[in-house]
């Protein structure tokens, strides 16, 4: 037979109210007596009954989360930090993919919101306007995209950004371009910052690979030495491009990206981009709406980028 909360409560010498408020709100149980039910919890092999702990707080133990593209790379390694962090929790992960489209992404969280006990926006198209209303459906946090009175989880682009170049002068380019995403997108615009007009933008372009094919032909139209795409997908794309044009990379051009995402380092040759913390992202982006669920107000957390080396960069050659 299956093992019963009041099996637990028994065995732990405590009512049924407190296993209840040990496993739904810990902050109202002493610690010592917690850790006794949770004991007894994993030794019977109890799990609570999701629809019984709904109507005790209220909540349905389910999160959602909507990112633009499933193709992308980038995005499940987020999705795989949002669900290490709601496993922990015991919470399950409705997801979605909204095609970069933000009419799609906006409905996608309507009807998500009754089903949810808050939702994560990842690299979200929508208004303010529109994240303003659907912030008031259901608890919200956002992944690298900033709005007023909702919580957020940034990677620092900007810093990224000054970091590639910062590599590419100290190989002696003194001429580099930057091949630009979506004009909609917080990324794109928080990278534009970064180059604080130190280069010429190109844009924009689709942000995958048959944008980087687009881009890569512009860029050959310039002067530039090396080439700072969006993301590692467009990098990828001009890679391809220019070997089809026998454009030797790194050797007449550099080619740089930003994302890391896993074929960064399996391409030829391995593409020098910018790292970002997009695991540690989802996670984080669970905890502040635990937070948001729990009372706390609003908060902004910003996360660092590194630079990562291969060998799609090197020395210009007519660099002294």
């Amino acid at each position: 037979m299956a093992v019963t909360i009041r099996d637990v409560a028994r065995q732990a010498q405590v009512s049924v109210s407190t296993v209840s408020r040990a496993l739904s709100a810990p902050g109202l149980v002493k610690e010592t007596t917690r850790q006794r039910v949770l004991d007894v919890v994993a030794g019977l092999g109890y799990q609570p009954n999701r629809a019984a702990r709904s109507l005790i707080t209220g909540r349905t133990g389910n999160l959602g989360i909507v990112v633009p593209d499933l193709e992308n790379p980038f995005y499940p390694a987020v999705l795989r930090g949002v669900q290490t962090r709601a496993g922990e929790a015991g919470t399950s992960v409705f997801f979605c993919d909204s095609r970069e489209d933000p009419q799609t992404e906006a409905e996608l969280v309507r009807t998500m919101a009754p089903q949810v006990d808050g939702v994560v926006l990842c690299s979200p198209l929508s208004s303010e306007e529109t994240i303003s209303e659907l912030a008031g459906l259901t608890p919200l946090v956002l992944i690298n995209r900033t709005a007023p009175d909702v919580s957020s989880v940034l990677m620092d682009s900007a810093s990224g950004i000054d970091q590639l170049i910062t590599h590419l002068e100290s190989l002696g380019h003194k001429e580099y371009v930057y091949l630009g995403g979506p004009t909609a997108s917080w990324s794109h615009n928080r990278r534009l910052q970064g180059l604080r007009d130190r280069a010429p933008v190109l844009g924009p372009f689709e942000p995958n690979f048959a944008g980087g094919l687009a881009a890569a032909e512009q860029a050959l139209n310039t002067t530039a030495t090396a080439f700072i795409a969006y993301n590692d997908l467009m990098a990828l794309g001009i890679l391809s491009y220019l070997a089809e044009q026998d454009v030797k990379v790194p050797h007449q051009i550099s080619v740089t990206g930003f994302d890391d995402i896993l074929y960064a380092a399996m391409c030829s040759p391995a593409l020098t981009t910018v790292a970002m913390p997009t695991e540690e992202a989802g996670k984080v982006a669970v905890d502040l709406l635990a937070e948001r669920l729990d009372g706390a107000p609003p908060e902004r957390r910003e996360l660092p980028t590194k630079l990562v080396i291969r060998a799609s960069t090197r020395k210009h050659p007519m660099s002294a």
